[in-house]
């Protein structure tokens, strides 16, 4: 049986060049001509080869880009990513990585474990990222894969393994189901200049204007449970009365519980509320309804991609979109339709 120096030794006579030219291949060293390192790789995979298994760095790194908690929903993406590594005999490094999103990419530095010597293979990119890094990886020759929801600023999907969930439609259909209980003064509570939240805005919005009613946004510029707390307190100091709130996703929608049990005001009684992502719906009181994301499948594909391109550096692009599931809970109840709604409704269904 052929040791792994056998086997790299091979290699080099199959694609006529030095024995340290394939080691240097093999570690995913940066300076080798592309030329060369596809010329290598294509003799390894003609001699039945795998060059990552010499590799002195087993490890992909988790990137969680601009975010202060790994809250439950990146926790499920991580668990999914490091599931697959494992199964596959690498390793994943979790690196929290905060940055200016507005930032040129000349002014951007990576994470110190991406630019030493023995850095990870490659890297799988979760949170929120600007399209800085993206150009800052691509620089560095480092293979990696992204959650296609969350990039700020311009950039080309199709030029990445990305994977998606598919939020506009997902905020849409959560739209049309309020909008069938018979609400029409629905608010959209999110902070628009994060991707996520401008995604599902735009699922609501489109949702809103087929049936004819005026999209109403709340925007706070913050996150998680405080978001949640602080747009419906400014809501209902503004003398708003929705019956219905969309809040782009679960954890601001703990914080839209509380400042409504606050105000003396009940869920669902005296106004609904929806969420997204479905991570905590299960536990709040009542239960949430939402549209479940599958964070965990996320993570699991992202770290299958970054592998693959790891293993074939020349495959084209890949994306992938990931399906969404309306979760209908208690938080949601049926209204009498407002009256002019009600009249549109008779006078539609007239003709």
């Amino acid at each position: 049986m052929k040791t792994p120096k056998t086997r790299l030794l091979d290699v080099a006579r199959h694609a006529k060049v030095s024995p340290a030219t394939v080691s240097r291949v093999a570690n995913g060293n940066p300076q080798v001509d592309p030329k060369i390192q596809a010329t290598v790789l294509v003799a390894a995979k003609q001699l039945g080869v795998d060059l990552t298994q010499s590799r002195k760095n087993r490890t992909i790194a988790f990137v969680l880009g601009n975010r202060d908690t790994v809250n439950e929903f990146q926790s499920k993406v991580l668990l999914g990513a490091e599931g697959y590594c494992a199964q596959n005999d690498w390793d994943l490094q979790f690196i929290s990585f905060r940055r200016d999103l507005n930032a040129p990419p000349a002014n951007l530095q990576l994470p110190h474990a991406l630019t030493k010597p023995n850095r990870p293979g490659g890297v799988i990119l979760s949170g929120t990222h600007s399209v800085s890094i993206l150009a800052a990886l691509r620089e560095k020759r480092i293979p990696f894969a992204v959650v296609g929801n969350n990039i700020v600023g311009d950039w080309r999907p199709e030029e990445c393994d990305c994977v998606y969930t598919d939020d506009i439609r997902g905020s849409a259909e959560l739209t049309r189901y309020l909008i069938s209980q018979g609400h029409s003064a629905i608010w959209y509570i999110g902070n628009l200049r994060l991707p996520w939240f401008a995604r599902c805005a735009k699922g609501y919005e489109e949702a809103m204007k087929e049936a004819g009613l005026e999209p109403k946004f709340r925007e706070i510029h913050s996150e998680d449970r405080e978001l949640g707390y602080l747009g419906v307190k400014s809501l209902l100091a503004s003398g708003e009365r929705p019956t219905a709130l969309f809040v782009g996703t679960d954890q601001a929608a703990a914080g839209v519980y509380q400042a409504l049990q606050e105000s003396g005001i009940r869920i669902p009684d005296d106004v609904s509320v929806a969420g997204f992502n479905d991570t905590i719906g299960d536990v709040l009181h009542p239960g949430l309804t939402s549209v479940r994301e599958f964070p965990r499948e996320l993570g699991t594909h992202l770290a299958e991609f970054t592998l693959r391109r790891i293993h074939e550096p020349d495959l084209p692009p890949q994306q992938l979109l990931l399906p969404t599931e309306l979760i209908r809970r208690e938080s949601v109840r049926r209204i009498a339709p407002a009256p002019d709604r009600a009249a549109r409704t008779q006078q539609t269904n007239a003709y």
